[in-house]
């Protein structure tokens, strides 16, 4: 078990110090293709979505479906929040190297990009929260009045993937990752887990309902309406949680928890808890703060798979609670 006396001082999200001569941005390589590829990613598992609606109205929705989508939202929401984020983001926790790999993979599978980029733009996001050089807030540069708050509503939820030339630059808030050649290998080849993350569901569904049309509909239902899913719950921490909801920690900036948002995120919607100790592998602080990715790593170190798991103690928890706060 590790402590640490505010969540800030050896937070794995701040960069390396500035002996690290590298660009804070680099471009992308392939600009229009990254734009075309981030319009298909968001598009596509919208109409599926109105495909799957419409094909559950005409009472084409069976259990099987249900299950396949089930099991591929948990297995690669987990590999967000626990993987990418606590695990490889924040260093929440140590684990084997087989799980390592299994989480890096997981994760990938949740199709929200790359390893190294997701790992190097969150570190960057939580260096300049809510300021100038925070990839996704609703607040850094908003004009005023309800519809500046749209704007940024909508830029910290989606609009950011379309606008940028450059993205975060891995050898400077992903050095550490970089060092790995079993993460740098996964992270290149991003666009084989995306293609498992569709193959699974087929064949989960193949396998349920015994047919090639169950594994169509377990494409449809664990492949694009999960990825559509999971990215806007995703994508809601960047939005909602900088915009609503309660503050129990004084950080810095807008982070706020959401408590209906925590449970479909794996308690990754704890969010002002999360801004306040980022190292912290809890993000549900509170007795009624419902923590799935927690309970995962808690498991983890019980059957010993995990450990060095970062906790942060009552009395610096007690130092930053806003007064009269929850």
């Amino acid at each position: 078990m590790t402590y640490v006396s505010d969540g800030r001082g050896t937070d794995a999200s701040r960069p390396a110090a500035a002996a690290d001569s590298h660009a804070e941005m680099v471009a992308i390589e392939h600009e229009a293709a990254e734009r075309v590829a981030n319009v298909l990613v968001v598009a596509l598992p919208l109409a599926a979505v109105v495909v799957a609606g419409w094909l559950a109205w005409g009472g084409s929705l069976h259990w099987h479906d249900l299950l396949v989508l089930g099991i591929t939202y948990l297995f690669t929401g987990m590999g967000i929040t626990v993987g990418f984020h606590r695990l490889f983001t924040h260093r929440s926790f140590e684990t084997t190297r087989a799980l390592r790999v299994a989480f890096a993979v997981l994760g990938s599978m949740a199709v929200e990009g790359p390893l190294l980029e997701w790992v190097s733009t969150h570190r960057k996001h939580h260096r300049y929260s809510d300021r100038s050089g925070d990839p996704h807030s609703p607040h850094a540069e908003r004009a005023p009045g309800w519809r500046g708050a749209l704007r940024g509503l909508a830029h910290a939820h989606v609009g950011w993937m379309f606008r940028g030339q450059d993205v975060a630059n891995p050898r400077r808030y992903a050095k550490d990752l970089l060092a790995d050649r079993d993460l740098r290998f996964i992270s290149r080849a991003f666009p084989l887990w995306v293609l498992a993350s569709l193959a699974l569901p087929f064949g989960l569904g193949v396998a349920l309902a015994g047919s090639l049309l169950g594994g169509l509909t377990g494409l449809l239902w664990g492949g694009a309406v999960r990825i559509f899913l999971l990215h806007h719950a995703t994508f809601s921490i960047n939005s909602l949680c900088h915009f609503f909801g309660r503050r129990s920690f004084t950080t810095g900036d807008e982070s706020r928890n959401l408590a209906w948002l925590a449970p479909i995120t794996f308690g990754e919607a704890w969010h002002n808890n999360h801004h306040a100790f980022p190292t912290s592998a809890r993000h549900g602080l509170g007795r009624l703060q419902p923590d799935p990715g927690a309970w995962l790593i808690g498991g983890l170190e019980r059957c010993r798979l995990a450990w060095s798991v970062v906790r942060v103690r009552p009395e610096h928890q007690r130092a930053k609670r806003i007064a009269g706060a929850a």
